[in-house]
């Protein structure tokens, strides 16, 4: 065998040991997907107890604090419903979703650090609500059960999910046929945002929009929430 012959069979050796390595790690394009803003958890990761985060999450000069009801409202919870609060945080929607959906109900609080979540489980089972459940997802994935929610609450959080595509596919299994995922988060409109939010989220209205419906959601309409001049709501359905 020539040194040509020998080089090619090595090399093509070589490729085939390495391919698996390169799909799983690498080659993110091909089994997995590049980070669409990576760290931007990081944070909370690093300062984890909950009680440290109440002042910034649950403060009157939060947009969303001040609307909690009316989002509430808009939203058309049912009891006996299964909801899924996504990126719980420390639970400000939680209990009043348990509320909402009633003890046939059950509601999900999801979230990404295990302390927001132990917070969550102590906040709910003080205020007398067993109907629910606390569940650490990754940070592709939502990590609920198939068909198993009918709204999935996702507010001012979508634009944290690191690899949007998966995190999509997740919910959408999760969704129940005709479910629908109800999204508040920033409008981000260079010269019209605050500064802050035009650096913080990564995306627009009509950004996130084609991520959905690249999915399969249908665009359910916006939802006028007085109050709300920062922030958006819209709906999504999974036909």
């Amino acid at each position: 065998m020539n040194k040509n012959s020998m080089f090619n069979r090595y090399a093509t050796t070589l490729t085939v040991l390495c391919l698996p390595i390169m799909l799983l790690t690498g080659c993110q394009g091909i089994l997995g997907e590049k980070s669409a803003n990576p760290g931007i958890n990081a944070h909370y990761k690093k300062n984890p107890e909950a009680e440290t985060w109440i002042p910034r999450f649950e403060r009157e000069s939060r947009e969303i604090f001040n609307v909690r009801y009316e989002i509430l409202s808009a939203m058309n919870i049912k009891p006996g419903m299964s909801v899924a609060d996504v990126g719980a945080g420390t639970g400000l929607f939680t209990g009043m979703l348990a509320e909402k959906v009633g003890p046939t109900g059950k509601v999900y609080a999801v979230d990404v650090v295990p302390k927001f979540l132990s917070y969550i489980d102590k906040r709910t089972a003080k205020d007398g609500y067993k109907n629910v459940t606390t569940v650490l997802c990754a940070e592709d994935s939502v990590s609920l059960p198939e068909a198993s929610v009918d709204v999935m609450f996702i507010c001012d959080t979508y634009h944290h999910f690191e690899y949007p595509t998966r995190s999509l596919q997740s919910i959408w299994k999760a969704m129940r046929p005709g479910g629908i995922v109800f999204v508040v988060d920033f409008h981000r409109i260079p010269g019209v945002s605050l500064d802050w939010i035009c650096k913080h989220v990564r995306g627009s209205l009509e950004d996130f929009r084609a991520e959905f419906e690249a999915e399969g959601f249908e665009f359910a309409g916006q939802v006028e929430i007085e109050g709300l001049n920062d922030n958006y709501a819209v709906r999504y359905r999974r036909p």
